[in-house]
């Protein structure tokens, strides 16, 4: 993960238009009323202030399915191509992406990495609740992957409260290389709020690590997966980049 010190200034918040208040009172009764999720703990979710939703990652839905069980609207981040196609597709995708909350970023190491990071504060500085997912991308096997200390660099540094979301059922909804989405059932569990600001600085790797696998505790203890205890990416390949991940490792929002 790059240095969480950032001098850089902070950008104005990112604000929900009203196509995102129109689509989400649409969608979130026609889906209850299709699917009709099983929603448990959605009390557990602050209704104001900065608060992070960090869920587990089974499918491309989840970030539909996530921001449609909340009971508050929630931001999320989306890869930058969903907003950069051209033609009526492009302007569909663009379309949809920015009306379910989502914030287009490049995703990956390094620079992109600290300007995800910058786009989830920005949200969370607004006194917004924003979604993301520690595993940094979905599971294709079921298995709970480690997370990436992220999530703790934004609870850290912007004092948000953590609420840790299990998600079942939603890869069956739409599963890899499926182009529409099915009806199936789909649980959603909202867990208790987490205040790790007992670890300590978000400048302290330790602090961010200690409260990563706190929050990575919580969401398994709720979807109930089994545990991969790597992370979920390629190993890196040559004997150059393996010890360069061993000196450096690897961490992305």
């Amino acid at each position: 993960m790059p240095s969480p010190v950032s001098t850089a200034p902070v950008p104005a918040p990112v604000r929900q238009g009203p196509l995102y208040r129109i689509v989400r009172g649409f969608l979130r009764p026609l889906v209850r009323l299709v699917y009709r999720p099983k929603i448990t703990g959605a009390e557990h979710v602050p209704m104001r202030g900065p608060v992070i939703l960090a869920s587990n990652h089974l499918s491309f839905v989840d970030s539909i399915v996530i921001p449609l069980a909340s009971p508050r609207p929630v931001q999320f981040l989306a890869k930058s191509t969903y907003f950069t196609g051209t033609g009526f597709s492009g302007w569909v995708s663009r379309t949809f992406f920015g009306a379910i909350g989502a914030v287009a970023v490049e995703r990956g190491a390094g620079s992109q990495a600290q300007e995800a990071l910058d786009a989830g504060r920005r949200i969370l500085d607004a006194g917004n609740a924003f979604a993301l997912y520690p595993e940094g991308t979905r599971s294709l096997d079921g298995r709970l992957y480690r997370g990436r200390t992220g999530v703790a660099w934004l609870a850290l540094t912007t004092g948000a409260k953590v609420v840790p979301v299990g998600l079942i059922g939603t890869e069956a909804i739409q599963p890899v290389g499926a182009k529409l989405p099915r009806v199936r059932p789909v649980t959603v569990r909202f867990g208790e709020p987490l205040d790790l600001s007992r670890h300590g600085q978000a400048t302290s790797g330790r602090a961010r690590r200690a409260a990563t696998d706190e929050i990575m505790a919580a969401i398994h203890a709720l979807s109930e997966q089994e545990l991969a205890g790597v992370y979920n990416e390629t190993p890196p390949q040559g004997a150059l980049a393996k010890l360069a991940d061993r000196v450096v490792p690897r961490e992305r929002i």
